[in-house]
Protein backbone atom coordinates (compact mmCIF):
# COMPACT_ATOMS: atom_id res chain seq x y z
CA UNK A 1 0.00 0.00 0.00
CA UNK A 2 1.33 3.60 -1.25
CA UNK A 3 2.54 5.48 2.20
CA UNK A 4 0.54 9.16 2.03
CA UNK A 5 3.32 11.74 1.66
CA UNK A 6 1.27 14.75 1.59
CA UNK A 7 -1.76 15.92 3.86
CA UNK A 8 -4.38 18.19 3.67
CA UNK A 9 -6.48 19.69 5.93
CA UNK A 10 -9.73 21.57 5.22
CA UNK A 11 -11.66 23.30 8.05
CA UNK A 12 -15.13 23.56 8.24
CA UNK A 13 -17.52 26.83 7.78
CA UNK A 14 -16.48 29.69 9.93
CA UNK A 15 -13.94 27.69 11.47
CA UNK A 16 -10.19 28.08 11.17
CA UNK A 17 -6.81 25.96 11.07
CA UNK A 18 -7.44 26.96 15.07
CA UNK A 19 -9.65 24.09 15.45
CA UNK A 20 -9.72 20.72 17.88
CA UNK A 21 -9.50 18.34 15.37
CA UNK A 22 -6.97 20.70 13.00
CA UNK A 23 -4.28 21.36 15.80
CA UNK A 24 -4.04 17.60 17.07
CA UNK A 25 -3.88 16.31 13.79
CA UNK A 26 -1.22 18.72 12.93
CA UNK A 27 0.58 17.99 16.37
CA UNK A 28 0.50 14.30 15.75
CA UNK A 29 2.29 15.09 11.70
CA UNK A 30 4.91 17.06 13.15
CA UNK A 31 5.71 13.86 16.15
CA UNK A 32 5.20 11.36 14.61
CA UNK A 33 5.23 12.36 10.44
CA UNK A 34 7.74 15.00 9.98
CA UNK A 35 8.78 13.75 6.52
CA UNK A 36 5.36 14.75 5.64
CA UNK A 37 4.17 17.26 3.85
CA UNK A 38 1.41 19.35 5.73
CA UNK A 39 -0.73 22.37 4.91
CA UNK A 40 -3.73 23.51 6.55
CA UNK A 41 -4.70 26.69 4.88
CA UNK A 42 -7.45 29.41 5.87
CA UNK A 43 -10.32 29.13 3.80
CA UNK A 44 -11.64 31.82 2.07
CA UNK A 45 -15.63 32.03 2.50
CA UNK A 46 -15.94 32.28 -1.37
CA UNK A 47 -16.56 28.42 -2.34
CA UNK A 48 -15.04 28.67 -5.37
CA UNK A 49 -11.74 31.19 -4.27
CA UNK A 50 -11.39 28.29 -1.45
CA UNK A 51 -10.64 25.48 -4.17
CA UNK A 52 -9.32 27.34 -6.13
CA UNK A 53 -7.09 28.21 -3.37
CA UNK A 54 -6.20 24.57 -2.76
CA UNK A 55 -5.92 23.45 -6.47
CA UNK A 56 -2.95 25.20 -7.10
CA UNK A 57 -1.59 24.87 -3.53
CA UNK A 58 -1.29 21.18 -4.36
CA UNK A 59 -0.65 21.56 -8.07
CA UNK A 60 2.76 19.86 -7.95
CA UNK A 61 1.73 17.60 -5.13
CA UNK A 62 1.80 13.68 -5.99
CA UNK A 63 -1.69 12.90 -6.24
CA UNK A 64 -0.96 9.06 -5.73
CA UNK A 65 0.04 9.71 -2.43
CA UNK A 66 -1.79 12.57 -1.42
CA UNK A 67 -4.78 12.51 0.82
CA UNK A 68 -6.92 15.41 2.34
CA UNK A 69 -9.01 15.45 5.68
CA UNK A 70 -11.90 17.56 5.51
CA UNK A 71 -14.52 17.95 8.70
CA UNK A 72 -18.69 19.78 8.21
CA UNK A 73 -17.74 22.31 4.76
CA UNK A 74 -14.41 20.65 4.60
CA UNK A 75 -15.56 17.18 4.17
CA UNK A 76 -17.68 17.89 1.72
CA UNK A 77 -14.74 20.09 -0.26
CA UNK A 78 -12.93 16.87 0.42
CA UNK A 79 -14.95 14.96 -1.43
CA UNK A 80 -14.95 17.03 -4.30
CA UNK A 81 -11.47 17.53 -4.62
CA UNK A 82 -11.25 13.75 -4.11
CA UNK A 83 -13.07 13.02 -7.04
CA UNK A 84 -11.07 16.10 -8.78
CA UNK A 85 -7.78 14.49 -8.31
CA UNK A 86 -8.42 10.60 -6.85
CA UNK A 87 -6.32 11.25 -4.05
CA UNK A 88 -7.25 9.73 -0.10
CA UNK A 89 -9.66 11.22 1.91
CA UNK A 90 -10.63 11.12 5.12
CA UNK A 91 -14.62 12.78 5.84
CA UNK A 92 -15.42 13.64 9.35
CA UNK A 93 -18.99 14.63 9.94
CA UNK A 94 -19.11 16.18 6.35
CA UNK A 95 -21.69 18.59 4.82
CA UNK A 96 -23.86 17.30 2.53
CA UNK A 97 -25.91 19.80 0.62
CA UNK A 98 -24.21 23.22 2.16
CA UNK A 99 -26.11 25.24 -0.12
CA UNK A 100 -29.71 24.37 1.45
CA UNK A 101 -27.61 24.33 4.83
CA UNK A 102 -25.94 27.95 4.29
CA UNK A 103 -28.45 30.03 2.88
CA UNK A 104 -29.55 30.97 6.07
CA UNK A 105 -26.42 32.08 7.09
CA UNK A 106 -26.22 34.91 4.34
CA UNK A 107 -24.59 38.22 5.54
CA UNK A 108 -21.98 39.09 8.13
CA UNK A 109 -20.65 35.75 10.32
CA UNK A 110 -17.46 35.85 13.16
CA UNK A 111 -15.01 33.06 13.16
CA UNK A 112 -15.37 30.46 15.76
CA UNK A 113 -11.79 30.79 17.00
CA UNK A 114 -11.56 34.53 16.89
CA UNK A 115 -14.64 36.11 17.92
CA UNK A 116 -12.88 39.60 16.44
CA UNK A 117 -12.53 37.97 12.99
CA UNK A 118 -15.43 38.60 10.73
CA UNK A 119 -16.34 38.05 7.00
CA UNK A 120 -19.51 38.00 4.54
CA UNK A 121 -20.85 35.48 3.44
CA UNK A 122 -22.43 36.42 -0.11
CA UNK A 123 -25.99 35.06 -1.51
CA UNK A 124 -23.48 34.01 -4.33
CA UNK A 125 -21.71 31.51 -2.60
CA UNK A 126 -24.67 29.39 -2.30
CA UNK A 127 -24.87 29.29 -6.16
CA UNK A 128 -21.33 28.17 -5.75
CA UNK A 129 -22.00 25.97 -3.91
CA UNK A 130 -24.40 24.51 -6.01
CA UNK A 131 -22.04 24.51 -8.54
CA UNK A 132 -19.67 22.64 -6.58
CA UNK A 133 -22.60 19.79 -5.93
CA UNK A 134 -23.04 19.58 -9.36
CA UNK A 135 -19.58 18.38 -9.73
CA UNK A 136 -19.95 15.94 -7.30
CA UNK A 137 -22.92 14.69 -8.43
CA UNK A 138 -21.72 14.59 -12.11
CA UNK A 139 -18.49 12.72 -11.30
CA UNK A 140 -19.07 10.48 -7.88
CA UNK A 141 -21.13 8.02 -10.20
CA UNK A 142 -18.08 7.68 -12.17
CA UNK A 143 -15.28 7.31 -9.44
CA UNK A 144 -17.35 5.86 -6.46
CA UNK A 145 -15.29 5.72 -3.29
CA UNK A 146 -14.15 2.69 -1.93
CA UNK A 147 -12.96 1.58 1.75
CA UNK A 148 -9.22 1.68 0.34
CA UNK A 149 -9.70 5.32 -0.85
CA UNK A 150 -12.42 6.86 1.86
CA UNK A 151 -12.65 6.92 5.32
CA UNK A 152 -15.52 8.96 7.20
CA UNK A 153 -16.81 9.68 10.88
CA UNK A 154 -20.32 9.93 11.09
CA UNK A 155 -21.34 10.97 14.89
CA UNK A 156 -25.21 9.79 15.23
CA UNK A 157 -25.06 12.30 17.80
CA UNK A 158 -24.12 15.81 15.38
CA UNK A 159 -26.22 18.38 16.48
CA UNK A 160 -25.73 20.33 13.29
CA UNK A 161 -25.68 17.40 10.19
CA UNK A 162 -28.76 14.52 9.56
CA UNK A 163 -26.41 11.58 10.58
CA UNK A 164 -28.70 9.59 7.54
CA UNK A 165 -27.37 12.23 4.86
CA UNK A 166 -24.07 11.70 5.66
CA UNK A 167 -23.90 8.23 5.87
CA UNK A 168 -25.11 8.11 2.38
CA UNK A 169 -23.22 10.80 1.06
CA UNK A 170 -19.96 8.65 2.47
CA UNK A 171 -21.61 5.23 0.81
CA UNK A 172 -18.77 2.88 -1.04
CA UNK A 173 -15.99 3.78 1.62
CA UNK A 174 -15.14 2.64 5.34
CA UNK A 175 -17.27 4.41 7.52
CA UNK A 176 -17.00 4.60 11.61
CA UNK A 177 -20.49 5.03 12.59
CA UNK A 178 -20.75 6.66 15.89
CA UNK A 179 -23.95 6.20 18.22
CA UNK A 180 -23.24 9.41 20.16
CA UNK A 181 -20.59 11.90 20.02
CA UNK A 182 -21.20 14.94 18.38
CA UNK A 183 -20.65 18.13 15.60
CA UNK A 184 -17.11 18.86 16.31
CA UNK A 185 -16.47 14.82 17.29
CA UNK A 186 -15.57 16.12 21.00
CA UNK A 187 -14.21 12.59 21.39
CA UNK A 188 -11.69 12.79 18.36
CA UNK A 189 -9.11 11.19 20.85
CA UNK A 190 -10.67 8.06 20.41
CA UNK A 191 -10.92 7.81 16.80
CA UNK A 192 -7.44 9.69 15.77
CA UNK A 193 -5.40 6.27 15.63
CA UNK A 194 -7.84 4.79 13.36
CA UNK A 195 -7.72 7.64 11.36
CA UNK A 196 -4.22 7.41 11.00
CA UNK A 197 -4.04 3.80 10.22
CA UNK A 198 -6.12 4.61 7.33
CA UNK A 199 -4.22 7.87 6.32
CA UNK A 200 -0.64 5.34 6.71
CA UNK A 201 1.57 8.17 6.67
CA UNK A 202 5.24 7.75 5.31
CA UNK A 203 7.65 8.82 8.24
Amino acid sequence: MTHTTHLLYLHGFRSSPQSMKAQKVAARVASEHPGVVWWCPQLPPSPLQAMALVMQGIANWPQASMAVVGSSLGGFYARWLALQTGCTAVLLNPAVQPARDLRRYIGEQTAWHDPNAHFFFHAHFVDELIALEGDIARLAPLHPATPERQWAIVAQGDEVLDWREMLAFCAGGAVRLLPGSDHAISDFDEHIDAMFGFLNLTN
